[in-house]
């Protein structure tokens, strides 16, 4: 369940602080790295990145709880008509109640701006890769183009 950003004693241990916000060593050194050439300096990364976060986690914090509540309404939901035939319906009408479903809103449009054409215009695949293995990131920047 998700009741808070804190974070095991344990990693408290191996951690710091900077601009009031616990970091790994390694991504404050990854940080400090990138910062050196990218003309954003540390201060001004960390500053900025405290602030989104002290403007963003509460209302995180409260979608997080949003989805445990909902996803137990689904569970007993389930687990109450164990064995009962499927009517799909019901579970439509089910999942609108608790606010899973919205109601479909009106036609719109989105219009994209400053998108690369490879991106934009040429179709390809788009991987998902994890970003720890640089081998995948890579293979999937070159199945790319």
């Amino acid at each position: 369940k998700h009741t808070e950003f804190k974070h095991e004693e344990t990693v408290k241990m191996s951690s710091q602080t900077v601009h009031g916000l616990t970091v790994k060593p390694e991504l404050a050194a990854a940080v400090s790295k990138i910062a050196k050439g990218s003309g954003i300096s540390e201060d001004q990364f960390w500053s900025t990145a405290s602030a989104l976060f002290s403007t963003f986690a509460p209302k995180n914090l409260a979608l997080l709880k949003k989805r445990d509540s909902i996803q137990a309404q689904i569970d007993a939901y389930h687990l109450e008509r164990a064995g009962q035939p499927w009517d799909a319906s019901e579970y439509a009408a089910f999942l609108a109640q608790i606010g899973y479903l919205a109601p479909r809103g009106g036609a719109f449009q989105i219009d994209t701006q400053n998108v690369d054409p490879e991106i934009a215009s040429t179709p390809g695949p788009q991987l998902v890769v994890p970003v720890d293995n640089a081998r995948y990131a890579l293979n999937a920047a070159n199945a790319r183009w």
